[in-house]
């Protein structure tokens, strides 16, 4: 059963302060490297009705408790407003990327996070939960660059990160989903198939999705989610107006992460424009 039905969108911003200090927060600020850190208290953002409204859900979200929940963190030991938040959410149950990504990550002064247990066995709502709380514990406690909050993910992953960078475009400022994208109406493709709609967001987030949010599609040439991504792109994204949208295909590349090279790429897409 597919649990998204239109409804009406509640926003519950209020009381939550980014930038303020990590009072909430059970770790130390992250030093250089990795290391494992919890949650004290959840923002408005992860509550359940506003999750539910947000995607227009006929299902409850069910409960969460954030103080369960354990997210890795690779950042260097001094993070500033030039550093952007890269939240990354695995098919497994693992956050794990690619060693020859993270000298990539660096290079583009993103701070890394991503839970643990969010992978494709656990129910979405959850996941939706857990990348929002890695979007807004960091920028709680760090000075993170408002504009380079990005939400990315691999397969199921990729598929989540695309609807919180259309449902969430206040918090997020642009998704990157790999081999896996999710859309708000039926994708046709020229061989006749439709990938169904997979939720609806609010129509006034959607207007600001539509000319604010920015998304890099990358998919491979050999990927068996190849023509779903590409039908997203092609009558999703850009038939639906959205401004700041593209599209990667890896030659010869299956069902699995490109090179840093192509990871590289798609970064830089996704970052504003320099003024």
């Amino acid at each position: 059963m597919n649990p998204f039905v239109p409804s009406l969108v509640l926003v519950l911003g209020a009381g939550w302060v980014l930038g303020a200090s990590a009072a909430t927060a059970r770790a130390a600020e992250p030093a250089v490297g990795s290391k494992v850190v919890q949650f004290d208290a959840a923002s408005p953002y992860s509550d359940a009705l506003e999750v539910k409204l947000r995607f227009s859900a006929k299902e409850d979200p069910g409960a969460f408790d954030i103080r369960r929940e354990k997210f890795t963190v690779r950042s260097p030991a001094d993070i500033n407003a030039s550093w952007g938040l890269f939240i990354w959410i695995d098919a497994g149950n693992t956050p794990n990327l690619p060693e020859s990504w993270r000298p990539v990550l660096e290079r583009q002064r993103l701070v890394f996070i991503g839970a643990h247990q969010s992978g494709n066995p656990r129910p979405i709502f959850d996941r939706f939960r857990m990348a929002i709380e890695a979007n807004q514990q960091m920028r709680r406690r760090h000075a993170i660059d408002p504009a380079r909050v990005y939400v990315s993910g691999f397969s199921g992953g990729g598929r989540v990160a695309s609807m919180l960078g259309v449902a969430y475009p206040d918090i997020f400022s642009g998704a990157l989903p790999f081999m896996g994208v999710n859309f708000y109406k039926d994708l046709p493709t020229p061989d006749g198939k439709t990938f169904g709609l997979s939720y609806r967001p609010d129509d006034e987030l959607l207007d600001v999705a539509r000319k604010d949010t920015r998304h890099v599609l990358v998919t491979g040439e050999k990927d068996f989610n190849r023509a779903n991504t590409r039908a997203a792109f092609d009558v999703g994204y850009r038939k639906e107006g959205f401004a700041h949208v593209h599209y990667l295909e890896v030659p010869g590349h299956a069902h699995s992460l490109p090179d840093a090279a192509w990871f590289e790429k798609a970064l830089k897409l996704l970052d504003p424009p320099r003024r």
